[in-house]
């Protein structure tokens, strides 16, 4: 059996046993909802056209929640751990400047309103 560049065999599921073939199906709604549907192709080439910009943009932009919420891409080429690390220090940046601006606010004096006469 061949492999791909990334590792990759091609296997063939079971005939007649639609619970082997799970990830091509998932596969085939959300080509359908997420590309041809809303692009509704008029001609076979066209729809060529579409399904292959979204298989780009599915493979390098779309976040992936099985892995991460990373690409594809960024999971072949290995980078999983320097966006988790990076992800991790802009968290903690977030949390300390929302603690600094909570103690900021407690440590304004609170002015009392004036009285009218």
């Amino acid at each position: 059996m061949a492999q791909s560049p990334w590792g990759m065999t091609h296997v063939r599921t079971s005939p007649n046993y639609p619970q082997s073939n799970g990830k091509l199906e998932r596969w085939h709604k959300t080509i359908k909802s997420e590309c041809i549907r809303p692009g509704t192709p008029l001609s076979l080439e066209d729809a060529q056209r579409l399904v292959a910009r979204w298989v780009e943009h599915y493979n390098q932009v779309r976040l992936h929640s099985a892995l991460g919420y990373i690409t594809p891409v960024d999971k072949l080429a290995g980078r999983e751990a320097t966006i988790y690390a990076e992800r991790d220090r802009k968290l903690e940046a977030s949390r300390e400047r929302r603690q600094a601006k909570r103690q900021a606010g407690r440590a304004a004096p609170v002015a009392e309103p004036a009285l009218a006469s």
